[in-house]
């Protein structure tokens, strides 16, 4: 696993991942920071109910998808995060 130099530290910043404070590198994304969660899934499939995390951590897979800000389907990946951002899982299809 890659290791962050100490003398290279950047500052973190808070973010909610679903009720859980973050604490995640400045600069990093928002899939990043739920992988820091501990969260057991940031989505359920549409259709069969199964939970995704992130997993290309590039855009390409869309496991990622959460709502941001109150924003849903939001590629968490593509994401910076930034102080006091909201990060919840989406649960299925989106109500209308």
């Amino acid at each position: 696993m890659f290791r962050t130099r100490p003398e290279a530290r950047p500052s973190v910043v808070e973010v909610l991942v679903g009720d859980r404070p973050v604490l995640v590198p400045a600069g990093a994304s928002a899939a990043a920071a739920v992988l820091l969660s501990d969260l057991p899934a940031i989505r359920t499939t549409p259709v069969s109910g199964a939970p995704r995390l992130p997993y290309c951590m590039m855009g390409v897979c869309f496991d990622c998808l959460a709502e941001i800000d109150g924003v849903p389907n939001r590629q968490a990946c593509m994401v910076t995060v930034a102080p006091g951002m909201r990060i919840a899982p989406q649960r299925g299809v989106r109500a209308a």
